[in-house]
């Protein structure tokens, strides 16, 4: 991958952030970052909040390109990827059919288990459908202790680890708060991983895995994003060749979901048999300060404003062929 367009190539170029996603406060901070980043390289780049303005301006103040740093529904989820569709708006990350099985956990299971890529086991309870027996039985399928999640949301919203069987029903009330489907997956006890992907097609290449140590395994939203105790590893000290086999599957999956530009795969590690399992995919990862694409990218020699610069280069439409090469 290189970059190859002068910035005044891209046009003008707004960046989507803000949103009305649970998860608007990370895009805002994601967001900024990468408008400065943009700007620094000589890039005509503007903010601009889709829940404060309508899509359609757009196409009347002629933006050439959007750069999403939207995450969660109503950005990530394929709906604003099907606005700038019918804009003719190229935009990055995903396309429209990529980004809504991604944020959709379940169906991203579905799809990986398809194509024989590992994931967890799970249990899938939809809400005003599940009696109480049927949660209580969700710990004999899976066993203890299991994880209860939104199958919608990211960041770590709404999740619980549950240890003992007395406190299912009240993680799945909390996840059930958040989303209609409602995620028990099996727990895998081993190292914490993710995994950057860019580029699109035969042209993807997945950069270095970082390895996550959280303050008592806890990485939920406060240690994501809020606290600087969480430990992030890369080089992520792994086993001879476990990295390189993480990087493979990540790319494997990533090409399943027919996601396009970037991407980051969340991964587990089982201690026992070393064997990974796939969680999900995100198709617009976070720009904080505390993410961990720009870690990734700059253990791999890319700065945070040449990434932003290289995931730019990367907008395109489903209605354009994608040969996975960047223009």
């Amino acid at each position: 991958m290189r970059m190859n367009a002068h910035p005044s190539s891209f046009g003008k170029v707004a960046v989507l952030m803000g949103g009305r996603s649970a998860e608007r406060e990370i895009s805002l901070m994601s967001g900024q970052g990468v408008l400065q980043a943009l700007r620094s390289q000589g890039v005509d780049a503007h903010a601009f909040d889709p829940s404060e303005r309508d899509l359609g301006d757009l196409k009347k103040e002629g933006f050439a390109r959007c750069f999403i740093t939207l995450h969660g529904r109503f950005g990530e989820d394929g709906t604003v990827q099907g606005a700038l569709e019918l804009l003719g708006i190229p935009y990055t990350g995903s396309g429209v059919m990529a980004s809504s099985m991604a944020i959709d956990k379940v169906m991203t299971k579905r799809v990986l288990l398809s194509e024989n890529l590992p994931t967890p086991r799970y249990v899938l309870l939809r809400r005003g459908g599940y009696s109480p027996a049927e949660v209580d039985g969700v710990a004999d399928t899976l066993g203890l202790p299991l994880i209860v999640k939104p199958a919608r949301e990211g960041s770590s919203l709404g999740l619980s680890k549950v240890a003992e069987r007395a406190g299912l029903a009240a993680a799945v009330a909390l996840a059930e708060k958040m989303d209609a489907d409602i995620l028990c997956e099996q727990f895998v006890s081993g190292d914490e991983v993710t995994c950057p992907v860019l580029g699109t097609g035969a042209q993807a290449r997945a950069l270095p895995v970082i390895r996550i140590v959280a303050p008592e395994g806890n990485y939920d939203y406060q240690n994501k994003y809020f606290t600087d105790t969480t430990q992030y590893l890369v080089p992520c000290g792994l086993p001879a060749g476990e990295e390189q086999a993480i990087q493979q599957l990540v790319l494997q999956a990533f090409r399943t979901l027919n996601c396009r530009g970037w991407a980051r795969a969340d991964v587990m590690i089982d201690q026992a048999t070393r064997k990974p399992y796939l969680l999900e995919i995100n198709t617009s990862p976070g720009m904080t300060g505390h993410s961990l694409v720009p870690m990734s990218a700059r253990a791999a020699g890319i700065s945070y404003e040449a990434l932003c610069v290289r995931v730019l280069e990367t907008a395109a439409l489903d209605s354009q062929p994608q040969d996975g090469t960047l223009t």
